[in-house]
């Protein structure tokens, strides 16, 4: 009989546990240091048929994000920028810690110059009510 309590008791932990796992949706912005000013960005990110999607904007336009990732607090995107002709994907990673995430930009660089790798740090400023369901862990 103990040992179905802690079974029992164990399972419902993890179920907790579940129920409070981070929620990536909702409208983020940040301001990325580029080597020529600032670029202030606008992200939003909701379910789209159990799957994380969204859509990205910035002073280049708005861009749908792709091969999008999110587990255990961790995402990843890429945002692919046509640029004068030439295809520009930039590669995003990050930890989401309650309104914030914090990680990485890898962009390719300009004229055959080196990849660039920024810092990320990403403000929740809306949240979304989900509108698919939440893909289960």
């Amino acid at each position: 009989m103990k040992l179905i309590r802690t079974l029992v008791f164990f399972l419902a932990l993890g179920a907790g546990a579940a129920a409070f796992a981070a929620d990536p949706t909702g409208i983020w912005k940040w301001t990325t240091r580029l080597p020529n000013g600032q670029m202030e960005t606008t992200l939003k990110l909701e379910w789209r048929d159990g799957k994380l999607a969204g859509a990205y904007s910035n002073q280049f336009g708005d861009a749908s994000i792709s091969n999008v990732s999110f587990h255990d607090d961790l995402i990843a995107f890429d945002v692919v920028r046509d640029l004068g002709g030439t295809a520009y994907v930039v590669k995003y990673h990050g930890k989401l810690e309650d309104n914030t995430i914090k990680g990485t930009i890898e962009a390719p660089g300009h004229d055959g110059g080196a990849d660039l790798k920024l810092d990320w740090n990403a403000k929740r400023v809306q949240s979304i009510k989900a509108g698919g369901a939440t893909p289960k862990a």
